[in-house]
Formats: structure tokens, sequence, C-alpha cells
């Protein structure tokens, strides 16, 4: 054999590793391949371009690429009947499960934390007790904002980032994350100049409580970020931890070097969100030392990506908008004193940052169950024949009734465990301090009700989970839309016509039109399971 010939080979067989290596992800992305045509939407998805295509394999374009994928699948394609799950598979499921659930959890653990330092320090990362009002009102606002603002690049970042990561793909999940980071300081710095110019013109509100609400607005958004990527490393632990030494922080300028509670807190979050930002970098390039599975493909064109995560994208800003829309709607009823279009009310609120504990639990529960529910549907269907898809679909319809069940009964106990958990705490807090933790009727009247909403509630997000796991958010989003506009409607009027407290009834409107609708549109899907799993894959 020749020198030329053993090139020849040797560069022969590399591109056949190459194409295997190819169809193996093309296969492990959807089981379910119909035609070649199919295949070469896939591979464009995946960022394969005519160029790249004839650069690493010397096809003409995607098209001929995907037809030699096409040709090699269906060589090795072969008939495998269903198998029972053996019973060794049992224990490292239960494990699965087990970090599901403290997945769940973790993510919630932060929120929990800010609560708890309220309770016990009587401040946290970005809120204390004792603000003058008008700077509990500036914070507030800034806030709000920043939830808001970037709750779309949040489930933008969570959705494609994760996409890659779960691939193998660790620098295109490096790279799409870091863009809609970089897109989502671009916005919040653009909001501020908005706000400043809005305000500038109208003066709602003078100049030094505006630079509180920049300042806070900025900084919370770059945290909030942070946590994002956080979650889609599995390292929600270690934010957790920053979000303790944070609060740390502020405990130690504040109590031992002496600065105010505003420097403090803003020296706290801008290192905190310093500090997050380095490690998600840091984490990206550890998991890239591990190296790439198969061949890494470029990124996708920015208008194919910006279309994928638009719905995601409008999710997020919508979802923290019906989260706080009750408190907009509640602080700017003018039967009290009000020298702005929005002042705070700090019992209002409190009631509402109470009940959030009734959360913690079923989020826990929900990861758990829902991770189950999708790993049945992978498994299960092979159990049934091509003309029993009703078969099939009554079964999961089934299932999911369980599931709606046990989200249910958990979420009304946890309410019930959060209300006696925090009169208990009242009660011993008064017998330590001689005064109460939770006083006015207000708190109380918001803390009831809310607790209720936001039982309610959690059937909404689990039933928002499985709309995405089967790539349908845009039904979700119609639900929200017309949640928001419940919320809104009834909180304004109640407000107005009662008591600004009323307009936690906006809240309860809200999650309960849209749980029942979120629920009534995953029944819809789930009695044409077959047809959505089709269109899934």
């Amino acid at each position: 054999m020749t020198k030329t010939n053993i090139v020849s080979f040797s560069y022969y067989h590399d591109q056949k590793n190459k194409l295997q290596e190819l169809a193996d992800e093309i296969t492990h992305s959807s089981k379910y391949l119909e035609d070649r045509y199919q295949i070469a939407a896939l591979l464009e998805s995946m960022g394969w371009t005519d160029d790249l295509a004839y650069k690493t394999f010397g096809v003409e374009d995607v098209f001929a690429l995907a037809a030699e994928v096409w040709e090699l699948i269906q060589q090795r394609v072969a008939v495998s009947p269903y198998s029972p799950q053996e019973k060794g598979q049992a224990w490292h499921m239960f494990l699965e499960l087990l970090k599901s659930f403290l997945r769940g959890m973790i993510f919630a653990l932060p929120m929990s934390i800010s609560v708890l330092a309220m309770i016990t320090l009587k401040f946290s990362l970005w809120s204390y007790e004792y603000f003058t009002l008008e700077l509990a009102t500036s914070i507030a606002i800034g806030t709000i904002l920043s939830f808001i603002t970037v709750g779309g690049f949040t489930q933008a970042i969570a959705r494609r980032g994760f996409f890659y990561l779960y691939q193998g793909y660790y620098n295109m999940g490096r790279q799409i994350t870091f863009f809609f980071i970089r897109w989502g300081y671009i916005f919040c710095i653009a909001m501020c100049c908005f706000i400043y110019l809005f305000n500038f013109v109208f003066n709602i509100y003078p100049q030094n409580m505006f630079v509180y609400i920049a300042l806070y607005f900025f900084f919370l958004n770059s945290i909030w970020l942070s946590v994002t990527v956080m979650y889609i490393l599995r390292r929600e632990l270690t934010f957790t931890g920053l979000i303790i030494a944070g609060i740390g922080l502020v405990y130690i300028l504040k109590t031992w070097v002496g600065l105010d509670i505003i420097r403090s807190q803003l020296f706290a979050i801008f290192l905190v969100s310093g500090i997050g930002m380095a490690l998600s970098l840091y984490y990206f390039k550890h998991e890239e030392k591990k190296g790439e599975r198969g061949i890494a493909p470029k990124l996708p064109r920015v208008s194919y990506t910006v279309y994928a995560v638009l719905p995601y994208f409008a999710y997020g800003f919508l979802y923290f908008l019906f989260l706080y829309i009750d408190r907009v709607v509640a602080w700017s009823t003018n039967q009290e004193y009000m020298p702005y279009f929005i002042w705070f009310r700090g019992d209002y609120e409190l009631g509402l940052d109470y009940a959030l504990l009734v959360l913690i639990i079923p989020l826990g529960f929900s990861e758990v169950l829902l991770n189950k529910f999708m790993l049945d549907i992978e498994v299960f269907q092979k159990r049934f024949w091509a003309f029993e898809t009703d078969k099939m679909n009554q079964t999961f319809l089934t299932k999911y009734y369980r599931i709606l069940f046990v989200i249910i009964t958990i979420s009304v106990v946890s309410a019930i465990v959060t209300i006696f958990f925090l009169l208990y705490l009242n009660q011993r807090y008064y017998e330590v301090a001689g005064k109460y933790l939770i006083t006015g009727h207000v708190t109380y009247f918001t803390l009831f009700v809310s607790c209720i909403g936001y039982v309610i509630l959690a059937i909404g997000l689990m039933n928002a989970v499985i709309l995405f796991a089967l790539s349908q958010p845009h039904f979700i989003n119609r639900v929200l839309i017309l949640a928001i506009l419940a919320n809104m409607g009834i909180g304004f009027v109640l407000s107005r016509w009662v008591h600004y407290s009323w307009a936690v009834f906006g809240l309860l409107a809200g999650s309960i039109l849209f749980s029942v609708l979120s629920t009534k549109q995953v029944r819809n899907i789930i009695v044409k399971l077959d047809y959505y799993l089709y269109a899934a894959s």
C-alpha cells in the first residue's frame, strides 16, 4: 500500500467515524425519525450550515449531509422489543428522584433564606425592616423592575443554555448563556436611561429616590442572572452559599464597620453578583476541560435563536408581571397618605413575603413528580402498539390526574404548616423580645389570602413545566395573559372600592384562572399525546 493510499484510507476512516458520531447525536436528540428532511431540520437547529457541511464532510450542502446520515441510520436499524425495567435500576431511579426533590427545594432556598433573615436579623441582602418609606418605596420599585425585566433573559438562558449543556456542548452553552447575559445587561442599562428620562420629564420621584431605584435595579439584575447560570450548571448550593455570605457581609459592614445599611447592602450585592458571574465562567471552563461530546457545530444564526426562545422569554416576563402586579395595584391606591404615585405598604408586602414559604415544599415535589411523569412517558409508551394510541393517552391522563391530586395535597399541607409555624414563631418572638413579629390585621389578611393563592398557583406552575417539556410554551403564555388581566382588573376594583389590601384577591383570582385554564390545556394535550410527542421529537 502506497503512502497516498494510507493517507486516503486514514482520511476515509476519520470521516466515517465523524459521520457515525453525528448519527449518534441525531438519534439521541430524536428517536423517531421520519426521513432525511427531518434530519436536515435537526442539523440546521444544531448549527450546521452548507459551508460547515462541505468543510467537514465534503458534501454539497446540509441536505446532502442529511442524506448521508439517513442512509447510515437505516443501515443499523433494528427492532428492539420492550424490556421491563430491571430490579437493579430501581435504586438508581430512587436516587435520581431524590436529587430532583432536592434540586426543586434548593432552587427556592435563596428565597427562603432571605425571608428567614428578615425574621431574625431584620434585614436581608436587599431589604430592611426599618427603612424609611421613601427608601422602601425606591428599593421595592427597583426590585420589582429587576424581576420583570430580567425574567425573560433568565428563561432564555435556562432553555437554550441547558439545551446545549444536556447534549455535552459546554462551549456552545457558555457562548449562548453569556450572549443572553450580555443583552440582559444592555437592556438593563437601556431601562435605567429610559426610567431616568421618564422621571426627568414627568418628575414622579425626586432625584435621590431615583438613584436608589436604579442602583438596586441594576445590581439585583446581575444577581438574578447569576442565579440562572448556577441553576443550569446544577450549582444551586454554591449560589445559596453566596447569598448567605452576602447577608453575613451586610451584618459585618453594618454592625462592626459602622456603614449605613444602604452602603452595606449595595457593596454586598455588588460583590455577590460579581463573584457569581466569575464562578459561572469558571464552572463553564471547568466543564469544557472534560471535553465536548462528538462534533461541536457552530451556534445557529441569531435570528433562529431569538425565534426559538421567544415564547420562553415571553413567559419569564409574563410570570413575574403576574407575580408582582397586585403589589403595584395595592401601593398605588390613594386611600391614605400618598405623596407619590406608588407608595410602599410594608404590612401588605410582609404578608406576601411570608406566604412565599408555602411554595418551597411543593416546588421540590413538583420536580420529582414531573421527572417521573416524563420518564414514564419515555419508557412506558413502548408497551403500546401504534393502533393503541387512545389507550396510551388515557393511561397517561390518569397518571396526570394522580400527580395533580398529589401536588394539591402537598401544597395544602405546606400552607397549613407554614401558617402554624409563623403563628408559633410570632408567639415565641413575643415571649423573647416583648413584641410580636407579625402585627396588624393587614399583614394577617394578606398572609392568609396569599397562602391560598400560592397553593393554587403551584398547580399552574406544574402545568407550565409539563407544557414546556412537550415544547408547547405558547399555550401557557395565553393563559398567563388572561391571568394577569384578572389579577390587575379584580385587584384594582376591590382595592379602590374596599381597601388597598384587597388587591391580594386579584392575585387569588389570577392564580385560580391560571391553574384552571392551564390544567385544561394540559388535559387537551395529553388526550392527543401521541401527536404532541411526535411534534416534540
